[in-house]
């Protein structure tokens, strides 16, 4: 059996925080929870319960500092769900597919972040600021919006990245197709996630109505244009590192 951590179960790496932990662990269950998936036939109840596992001992400083040092070499024990054995303390969750559905959703977040705040600077752009811009006054307010607006464009890139180095495409970005490919790859964690996305898109031609795949085509271009004008706002990093995004 794949020896698998509590830190590849949450898909966070060694270093992370407890709010990190938090909210993976909350983030996860919205998807495998049983309540979740009562129309579905799939049963998730066994893969909450590691996840709460998880959480219970990483988000406890002591329990964890004890998990730690055995993931650091030191005797294996065996816990309720997995064997932990020795092995590399450096390595991180890079090889769990939860790491790339937690990039994805964190980028999701990011984006429907920037929407609304281009969209309430658009509401609150008056006639009288208008006015101060053709008299060449400065308004404090625009470079306010454009640096938060960079600083997400700037975190939305790290994001970007991981899911591009995971080769995971732009179509499957959305929460939709990744909670699919999420559930399936947590029934057998041996198989490559990038089969299980081949097999989402046959899945959504076969089953999916005309209509539902008109949906998700008009939520991905809608999701694809909000991110990139959110990442016109990175101050031209983007010109080199993501033309073919």
């Amino acid at each position: 059996m794949e020896t698998r951590t509590y830190y590849d179960i949450l898909g966070v790496s060694r270093e992370a925080t407890t709010e990190d932990i938090t909210d993976a662990k909350n983030a996860l269950a919205k998807v495998y929870h049983p309540d979740a998936n009562i129309h579905s036939d799939i049963d998730t109840t066994s893969y909450m319960q590691e996840i709460l596992e998880a959480y219970t001992v990483l988000s406890n400083p002591d329990k964890r500092k004890k998990y730690n040092c055995v993931l650091a070499g030191k005797p294996s024990r065996v816990f309720r769900t997995y064997t932990v054995e020795k092995g590399d303390p450096e390595k991180d969750a890079s090889s769990s597919f939860v790491t790339y559905w937690n990039a994805a959703c964190k980028l999701n977040e990011i984006v429907e972040q920037s929407e609304k705040i281009i969209e309430t600077s658009h509401k609150k752009e008056r006639i009288s600021l208008k006015l101060f811009r053709k008299i060449g006054k400065h308004n404090k307010d625009d470079t306010a919006v454009a640096e938060q607006l960079n600083t997400l464009s700037l975190q939305a890139i790290r994001y970007i990245t991981i899911l591009k180095t995971a080769e995971i495409p732009l179509n499957c970005w959305q929460p939709e197709a990744m909670n699919w490919v999420l559930v399936r790859w947590g029934q057998k964690q041996s198989l490559d996630y990038r089969v299980l996305f081949s097999k989402y898109e046959v899945y959504m031609e076969q089953n999916q109505s005309t209509a539902e795949k008109a949906r998700i085509r008009s939520q991905n271009r809608h999701f694809y244009n909000n991110l990139q004008r959110l990442l016109s706002y990175a101050s031209g990093i983007l010109d080199s590192v993501f033309m073919n995004l």
